[in-house]
């Protein structure tokens, strides 16, 4: 009786390690939700993606953004985005937009591209406030919006 009891609850721990594993790898937590990159987001961050882009849906995928997990120096966090996405003449990165969650204006930039550049990249510095989830939002010619992001912690305050 000992053997099917100690069998039964490993087959029940079994179940419910598989269960648990199907919800992470879904995206949905226990209660059902949805989560992901936006979920978390702050409301003044969700409006100012209301204002850009409307109801569109923001894909993950096709957007390499390279940054420190750790920036030193809030007044100057190197940032370098670039996207696999096509650049010719019917279909092409029209902007790459950048978002920082917890900034002052949380539309740090926007950057207007043609198909004439060839390839779709930016490199630059941006200030950030405190640490925050950085957003990379790439805008296809076709009206696509793809993103990456990346949670920066911050050590010395870059904006007033």
């Amino acid at each position: 009786m000992h053997d099917q009891e100690s069998t039964g609850r490993r087959s029940f721990l079994r179940a419910a390690v598989v269960a648990l594993a199907a919800l992470s790898l879904s995206g949905r937590d226990l209660l059902g939700a949805a989560t992901g990159p936006g979920d978390d987001m702050p409301d003044a961050a969700k409006k100012v993606l209301r204002e850009r882009f409307g109801t569109r849906p923001i894909k993950d995928g096709h957007v390499s953004l390279d940054l420190p997990e750790v920036a030193p120096d809030s007044r100057e966090v190197p940032v370098f985005i670039e996207t696999d996405l096509p650049m010719d003449a019917e279909r092409y990165v029209k902007a790459i937009h950048l978002i920082v969650d917890h900034n002052p204006d949380i539309y740090v930039a926007g950057f207007e591209l043609t198909p004439a550049l060839g390839k779709a990249s930016i490199d630059t510095r941006i200030k950030m406030r405190r640490s925050s989830q950085v957003r990379a939002i790439v805008e296809t010619s076709a009206g696509e919006l793809w993103w990456a992001h990346k949670l920066v912690y911050t050590t010395l305050n870059g904006c007033v």
